[in-house]
């Protein structure tokens, strides 16, 4: 589960050859999201509201750049880092 991003304490990850849709996951301390990369909506589990709109904002704004990692993870090649939230 290579780590793509990191930003105010969200870490952001692909796992190597996920199921389909397309998505990624967050975590921020205990919690962690799945969020669905075309959509940028939550797939599963949950955040607290505040990481939660970071990282929803965030993936409206990476979404190629997610994808292409996406992409990337399913053929198990190296992932590209995403610039974070700023």
């Amino acid at each position: 589960m290579p780590t793509i991003c990191y930003f105010r304490g969200i870490k952001i990850f692909i796992n190597w050859d996920d199921h389909n849709p397309p998505h990624f996951h967050a975590v921020y301390g205990d919690d962690e999201m799945s969020v669905l990369i075309e959509s940028a909506e939550p797939m599963a589990g949950d955040l607290p509201p505040r990481q939660k709109k970071m990282v929803l904002a965030w993936a409206v704004l990476r979404r190629d750049e997610l994808l292409d990692d996406w992409e990337l993870a399913g053929k198990n090649q190296s992932l590209f880092p995403i610039d974070p939230l700023r």
